[in-house]
């Protein structure tokens, strides 16, 4: 009986966490794929011919998740959640940087890739719903996870459910919910900053 895709990542995974280095170079063509897929969806909606190059992304947080030591992987869909993470991590603090440059700090520029472009009013946006969704966190665990999962992890209705061991009408609604919340939060900001 062949394993399928989503348990064969779990048990590579698993297999690579006990030490086995020749899981890490199986597991790496079944991931990079998906992990390109999520930052290609993320990064969707950027403005055009200002974009930031999903594979320098995707490079950056594949290394930094080979580079983080030993972590007790549980699935496949604990490992997506993680890469959202640090996607989010990764986009926040680039955004920072360049907007740190932009206000004259002569602070050298520290870039994910040579060829790294992001359109400057992104930088805002990237931050204020990184803003949001830290806000948002920590009223709401739960649903702040389901974001992740969803929006940076580029996980399914049924993963993410079954990775937060709860139905998937309760993901879709706390997906509604969080995307309404978050859409307040962040007009709320762009008002304020108006002003």
């Amino acid at each position: 009986m062949a394993v399928s895709p989503t348990h064969e990542v779990t048990q590579l995974l698993k297999a690579w966490t006990a030490g086995d280095q020749k899981a890490l170079g199986k597991l790496t063509p079944l991931v990079y794929e998906q992990l390109h897929r999520v930052a290609q969806h993320y990064m969707a909606g950027q403005r055009p011919g200002h974009t930031l190059q999903t594979t320098a992304l995707v490079n950056e947080v594949y290394l930094r998740l080979v580079d983080c030591g030993k972590v007790n992987w549980q699935d496949r869909a604990h490992f997506f959640a993680m890469s959202a993470r640090l996607m989010r991590r990764i986009l926040t603090d680039f955004a920072r940087s360049r907007n740190y440059q932009k206000r004259g700090a002569g602070a050298a520029q520290i870039t994910l890739d040579e060829g790294l472009v992001v359109a400057p009013e992104k930088d805002a946006d990237i931050m204020a719903l990184d803003k949001a969704l830290t806000d948002f966190a920590v009223l709401y665990p739960r649903q702040s996870q389901v974001v992740e999962l969803r929006f940076f992890g580029g996980l399914e209705v049924e993963e993410v459910a079954e990775a937060l061991k709860i139905s998937p009408v309760t993901v879709k609604r706390d997906w509604r919910f969080a995307k309404a919340w978050l859409l307040r939060a962040m007009d709320g900001d762009t008002r304020a900053e108006a002003s």
